[in-house]
């Protein structure tokens, strides 16, 4: 009787190989699926970074085009006598006739009868006081020189974040041109009174000078110098409120400018 033929065992090498194929096989299949999802994003995403980028450029290209409009401005102040930088800078900000000229005149008294002799900005650089950044600065400029104050520091807030700057006058307000974003909604005043306290020796006073109320918390007791709170634009009572207290807490005074 004939024996029955044993069948021939597993070949380690075929098996191997199978597996190997497999794993390529996986392999191709999930490198095609990422290409296809990584294309479908990329179609879908494109279109929008497309369209942000081109926002960003021509926010980019105004703000350019009204740094260079203001520091036109500066170097024609810059060959005027003190006086005639009052009169040219009023007569283009709306203040050189009637109360809001009176205001003004009342507000740089003011400035000279707060005690010391060093001053330390802090200016909202939110998005609603773009429209007085063209002209702020050389009112600001002429401010400090009229009240005889050294201007020691120079601190910009909005949206949680904020800068100090110190050196020169000249300097600082370059600075805060090319610096500040006069972009954002928060007026985020307490953070600006903390980056500036951390940031210089505290003056003989700072000057707030904004648009809006705060939306964060005020540690007044932490402020070092009294605060000469200098509300602008429209007549805002919150605004206003907000400015008094600030004032009345710190021992300082509370002003009024409207720039029309």
């Amino acid at each position: 009787m004939r024996r029955k033929r044993r069948s021939s065992p597993p070949n380690i090498y075929e098996m191997f190989s199978d597996i190997a194929l497999l794993m390529l096989a996986t392999f191709i299949f999930l490198l095609v699926t990422i290409l296809i999802t990584a294309r479908m994003a990329e179609q879908y995403q494109t279109p929008k970074l497309k369209d942000a980028i081109a926002n960003l450029q021509a926010k980019l290209s105004k703000a350019e085009a009204d740094r260079t409009r203001l520091m036109a401005h500066m170097d024609v102040l810059a060959h005027l006598s003190t006086d005639e930088q009052l009169e040219r800078v009023l007569s283009a900000s709306g203040l050189a006739q009637g109360k809001n000229r009176k205001d003004f005149d009342v507000f740089v008294k003011g400035l000279r009868d707060l005690p010391g002799d060093s001053l330390h900005l802090l200016v909202d650089a939110t998005g609603s006081m773009h429209g007085v950044s063209e002209f702020l600065i050389p009112i600001l400029r002429i401010i400090v020189i009229r009240s005889g104050k050294k201007l020691d520091a120079l601190t910009w807030f909005s949206d949680g974040n904020a800068d100090t700057y110190r050196g020169s006058m000249g300097a600082m307000f370059d600075r805060l041109m090319e610096g500040a974003p006069f972009i954002g909604a928060n007026e985020t005043i307490g953070h600006g009174f903390r980056q500036a306290a951390a940031s210089a020796p505290a003056p003989g006073a700072y000057l707030l000078i904004g648009d809006e109320p705060p939306v964060d918390r005020i540690s007044y007791f932490n402020i070092p110098s009294p605060v000469f709170a200098l509300p602008i634009g429209r007549d805002n009572p919150d605004t206003n409120w907000h400015y008094q207290k600030l004032a009345d807490e710190t021992g300082g005074k509370l002003l009024h400018l409207e720039l029309k």
